[in-house]
C-alpha cells in the first residue's frame, strides 16, 4: 500500500515557516541598535559648554576630536593625546575627504589646552574646525 496525500491521516509537517517572530525579534534589535548608536558616538563623556546656538546635525564620516576634562583626547573612540593627533587626524580617512573636524571639549578644559589641539589639527592639514556645544541642555552629537 503506498501512501498518498489523500488518506485520512492529517499528521504531516508544516511546508511553510511562519516568519512572524522572526520580523518581530528583527524590529525590536533595530530599535534598540537606533537608539544606542548615537550614544557609542562619543568615546568620553564630556559637559559641553551650554551655548543658545541652533542646532547642528554632525555627519557621520566626520571626525570627532574629544578633549575630556584630564586633557585625554580622543579621535572617535581611539585615544590619541595631543602628541599623536597630528598624525591621527592626518592618517584619517573622513578628515582628508572632507577637510573638516569637530572638536567637543569639556567645559572645564583651559583654553590654551584646546589652542593647542587646534594647531595640532591645523598641521595635519584640516582648514575647517568646528566647535561642539550644548545647545540648551540637549547633546549636538547625533
Amino acid at each position: 500500500m503506498a501512501m498518498s496525500g489523500g488518506g485520512g491521516d492529517h499528521r504531516g509537517g508544516m511546508s511553510e515557516i511562519n516568519v512572524t517572530p522572526l520580523v518581530d525579534v528583527m524590529l525590536v534589535l533595530l530599535i534598540i541598535f537606533m537608539v544606542a548608536a548615537p550614544m557609542m558616538t562619543t568615546a568620553l563623556p564630556v559637559d559641553l559648554p551650554k551655548t543658545k546656538a541652533e542646532r547642528v546635525e554632525i555627519e557621520q564620516d566626520t571626525p570627532l576630536v574629544t578633549i575630556g576634562v584630564d586633557q585625554r583626547i580622543f579621535l572617535g573612540k581611539d585615544e590619541v593625546g595631543l602628541e599623536g593627533l597630528r598624525a591621527a587626524v592626518a592618517a584619517h580617512e573622513g578628515a582628508r575627504k572632507e577637510n573638516k573636524v569637530f572638536v567637543q571639549a569639556d567645559e572645564n578644559v583651559t583654553y590654551g589646552f584646546v589652542m593647542k589641539a587646534f594647531t595640532e589639527i591645523r598641521e595635519a592639514g584640516i582648514e575647517n574646525l568646528a566647535l561642539v556645544t550644548d545647545p540648551a541642555g540637549g547633546s549636538t552629537v547625533k
